[in-house]
């Protein structure tokens, strides 16, 4: 794993997290326990501050950046970022599942409980209302998240994603 410091801001990271060898911290990047950046993940904290809550499980080729004295990017608690998902310059809150491909664009915000379907793309101020479900390009809203969309994915992804960072400790 690349862990580089730029601008005086070296990446700070929680308890039992899991980085694959090739992936990158770089900058203003606070990280909390339990999370994992898998392969040729990038955090690029070098023109704004990312802060990641605990648990959270950025997969395969994901790019988290943000935007030069604009837009910082601050991922809750339990959230799931797919393989070569997007997640620029936003807000993603707590129980939260980016399909992978998906794209998230700066001053958007993704509130708890919701999920951002594969391959969908949310448009520079776009608001994701909590337990909902937006799908397409640009993301609309599709339908309300159902209690076995919350817990047979958004829980139990962010939970195997634990479990599968603890084959490679």
């Amino acid at each position: 794993m690349l862990i580089r410091s730029v601008r005086g801001f070296t990446p700070k990271y929680g308890k039992n997290c899991f980085f694959a060898e090739n992936s990158t911290l770089i900058g203003d990047l606070i990280m909390g326990d339990d999370c994992s950046v898998w392969y040729h993940a990038v955090l690029r904290g070098d023109v704004n501050r990312i802060t990641v809550g605990h648990r959270v499980n950025v997969q395969d080729g994901a790019v988290i950046h943000g935007t030069f004295e604009k837009s910082a990017t601050n991922i809750g608690n339990d959230v799931s970022i797919g393989h070569n998902a997007i997640v620029h310059g936003c807000t993603i809150e707590d129980r939260v599942l980016i399909g992978m491909g998906s794209i998230i664009m700066d001053d958007s915000v993704v509130y708890s409980n919701s999920i951002i379907a594969a391959g969908s793309v949310l448009p520079k101020n776009t608001i994701v209302p909590e337990g909902s479900v937006f799908a397409g390009i640009p993301a609309i809203k599709i339908k309300e998240i159902s209690p076995e969309l919350q817990k047979g994915e958004i829980e139990r992804i962010a939970a195997n994603y634990t479990q599968y960072a603890s084959w490679f400790k």
